[in-house]
């Protein structure tokens, strides 16, 4: 059996849109699946709009989601010769034919063909003449069939067929010498040994331009599948005005790359009613069947609940990894470095089950860090009163005269104080939250004093009991 060989063949014409993200992902799985070869490459023949920044952007994003390639990245610049090769191999076997038509001859033939409510194509004026040494600029163009049909038995969509009677000698090497996308594509994927191509549907349109190529040049022709396109959630393409587009956006925001993974792979594919995947679950049950033919909805609500799920699933110590960077955004470089790997990971454990986002914990974990702790004026001027410093007091010194710190013995002192006291957890328990986090909401009280350790916990509970004196 063939060794299964896909390709992702982004334009770096700007950042990796989520959409590319899916396509890549899509091939990615399939070839992992079927322990075959998943090729990077750069389609930047585009010189007016690929930048090397949007290449970098494009790698960048890829190794974020977890995307390995196993040859690549490719770049179309450094292959001219190649195309420019099998062009002229067209030319002497009498299937390409020079053009040379001016830019402006051919707009003015176009507006009239649609003003008759005919096919703008390019009605063939040079087709027949045999032109062998062109003067100037010129161009070369395909004999594209004219009679019969294309079918494709397309992975997703299914059968498919093309009449030829509508197809058009498409131009494969520019007057400049650059060759046309859907030539230097063909070349690529036949020199590659691409044996699938998976690719969005807005390239459904060039499959047929595609497949005489192939055989015009004597190559296999791989089997296709094109992904229906995501929508927003008002049914249209989705843009920037139904929130970020860009896959490292969502780093920003303080998405989890699986979380990421997880989602765009369901955008589109299902196993039952299952939705929350290993990687390793994805590629075993993954599926070209599975995959619905018509365009998803990109539904930001549910990519916040996988991912809140994600974060509470993963590694703390994995969290921590993607939360550092987000601390030092906030300012908490110093305080970041001052503290252990081991530390983070059991901070993260603290509040995992409150925080939706990376960012959302930056938030959450930001009272553990250094010695004192911002007090919200509110919740400092409800419970650190002038009646609570008496019990306040008494329950410091309590903790103070405990032999060793441990979170069991501190919570049943503090159960057994609230016991002979004869008060209500809640009045003493609010203000020893406030005192510790700043805050009236924390994770459980005797947790937060684990991680912020004896002489923290004393520090911060002093530092309570002074501004309770001076309500």
């Amino acid at each position: 059996m063939t060794q299964v060989r896909v390709r992702f063949a982004p334009s770096p014409t700007g950042f990796l849109h989520i959409g590319g993200v899916r396509t890549a992902l899509f091939n990615w799985l399939f070839a992992r699946q079927q322990h075959g070869i998943f090729v990077l490459r750069i389609e930047d023949t585009d010189q007016d709009r690929s930048t090397d920044e949007s290449i970098q952007a494009i790698i960048e994003g890829m190794k974020w989601v977890g995307l390995d390639w196993d040859e690549g990245p490719f770049r179309q610049t450094e292959r001219m010769e190649l195309y420019r090769s099998h062009a002229m191999q067209l030319l002497q076997q009498g299937q390409a034919y020079w053009c040379v038509c001016k830019a402006e001859e051919l707009e003015a033939r176009r507006k009239e063909a649609e003003a008759k409510g005919l096919s703008p194509r390019y009605d063939g004026r040079c087709r027949n003449i045999g032109i062998t040494n062109p003067a100037g600029d010129a161009a070369l163009r395909f004999k594209a069939p004219q009679e019969g049909q294309i079918v494709v038995d397309d992975l997703i969509k299914g059968k498919i067929t093309f009449d030829n009677s509508a197809a058009d000698d498409l131009i494969i090497l520019r007057s400049n010498g650059y060759p046309t996308y859907n030539f230097s594509v063909v070349v690529d994927d036949a020199l590659m040994n691409i044996t699938h191509v998976i690719r969005g549907d807005d390239h459904l349109t060039n499959t047929p331009r595609q497949i005489p190529i192939f055989q015009a040049l004597g190559f296999p022709v791989p089997q296709f599948g094109h992904l229906p396109m995501i929508l927003g959630s008002d049914k249209s393409r989705l843009s920037k005005r139904h929130g970020a587009t860009s896959i490292m956006a969502y780093k920003d925001m303080g998405y989890l790359p699986e979380a990421m993974v997880n989602y765009l792979v369901r955008l589109g594919w299902s196993h039952g009613d299952q939705e929350l995947f290993t990687r390793q679950e994805l590629i075993e049950k993954f599926s070209w069947k599975n995959v619905q033919s018509s365009p998803a909805v990109f539904n930001p609500e549910k990519l916040l609940w996988i991912n809140a799920e994600y974060i509470k699933a993963s590694q703390p110590s994995q969290v921590a990894q993607a939360l550092v960077p987000l601390l030092e955004q906030a300012g908490l470089h110093e305080q970041v470095k001052a503290v252990s790997p081991e530390w983070l990971a059991q901070l993260v454990v603290l509040v995992k089950e409150r925080a939706k986002t990376v960012v959302e914990m930056v938030e959450w974990v930001r009272p553990y860090f250094g010695e004192s702790v911002v007090l919200e004026e509110e919740a400092a001027k409800k419970f650190l009163t002038p009646a609570i410093a008496p019990v306040l007091d008494k329950l410091l010194a309590r903790f103070e005269a405990l032999p060793a710190f441990s979170k069991q013995v501190w919570e049943e002192s503090f159960k057994k104080f609230v016991e002979e006291e004869g008060i209500k957890m809640g009045q003493i328990a609010q203000p020893v939250r406030v005192a510790l986090t700043g805050r009236t909401a924390s994770p459980g009280l005797f947790e937060v004093m684990e991680v912020l350790g004896r002489d923290r916990t004393l520090l911060r509970l002093r530092q309570g009991l002074e501004r309770a004196k001076a309500s």
